[in-house]
């Protein structure tokens, strides 16, 4: 399609607007973490790598921070197995009700954070709570496994849709067992899908805030809940803002890994 000049240079000016609303925010964030000022007041009156020092060494951010990486983790892994496995039942096989699981799968990532929370607090209230078992780091796993399994799903059917059918029949052909093509064929050719799938579910996990807040508990604290407890309070605003640069900057690699991966997958069928 042929843009004329003026379009082009619209469309540029509105791109620019719109990464600009985006990308400024998050560059004031890194300056604000060197502000000598802790009223970051602006423009700012001097440089300083002091609030890095006392991030590093504060027990509450270095706790939450293993919290977070617990909680994607775990989150993580029950999405890859459910969400590899419904991704094969809806791919694989025709059944009554097929299109309704994957609808069903893929819901909880288009429900309001706030909504998903409030259900799962209410069902751990209702469930767990007379088994004994009470807000923690596992509620928190199973929240976040609720909404990644969706990525998992999403990246695995998309792969699985892209492998021509051609190559499990070929190796039954070739004497290969169920398992064996499994193992030799299918999941080597899943294996970016699976990899970008589990880099995006640990991302959207570990900055997860509304359902974590209705799932953890108060004696369970994540890095992204940490933040948001301490930001109003004047002695901490330089320490939050470190921890903050500090993610911009660690959320950069799963989503930029996770975008190669699919882009050197995402050309043709197998």
């Amino acid at each position: 399609m042929h843009l004329s000049r003026t379009a082009r240079i619209v469309l540029g000016c509105i791109t620019a607007t719109g990464l600009a609303l985006i990308y400024l925010p998050l560059l004031l964030v890194l300056l604000n973490s060197l502000n000598t000022d802790r009223s970051f007041a602006w423009p700012p009156s001097g440089l300083t790598g002091e609030w890095w020092g006392r991030a590093l060494h504060s027990p509450g951010a270095r706790e939450a921070l293993w919290t977070s990486l617990r909680a994607g983790l775990g989150a993580t892994a029950i999405a890859l197995v459910l969400g590899s496995l419904a991704a094969f039942a809806v791919h694989r096989h025709r059944f009554f009700g097929r299109q309704t699981v994957s609808f069903l799968i893929v819901l909880p990532i288009a429900l309001p954070g706030i909504v998903t929370g409030i259900a799962l607090n209410a069902a751990f209230r209702t469930v767990l709570e007379p088994l004994g078992i009470g807000f923690g780091l596992f509620t928190v796993v199973v929240g976040h496994a609720t909404f990644c399994v969706v990525i998992v799903f999403n990246n695995v059917a998309a792969r699985l849709r892209r492998i021509a059918p051609s190559l499990a029949e070929a190796s039954a052909d070739l004497g290969a067992r169920p398992w064996q093509t499994l193992r030799y064929v299918t999941l080597p050719a899943l294996g970016p899908a699976l990899f970008a799938g589990a880099l995006l579910a640990f991302a959207l996990s570990f900055d997860e805030v509304v359902v974590t807040t209705f799932t953890a508990g108060a004696g369970t604290k994540t890095l992204p809940i940490w933040i948001y407890e301490n930001l109003a309070r004047p002695n901490q605003a330089p320490v939050v803002d470190v921890v903050a640069a500090l993610l911009i900057a660690l959320s950069t690699v799963p989503v930029y890994v996770a975008q190669r991966l699919s882009s050197n997958t995402a050309g043709g069928r197998l």
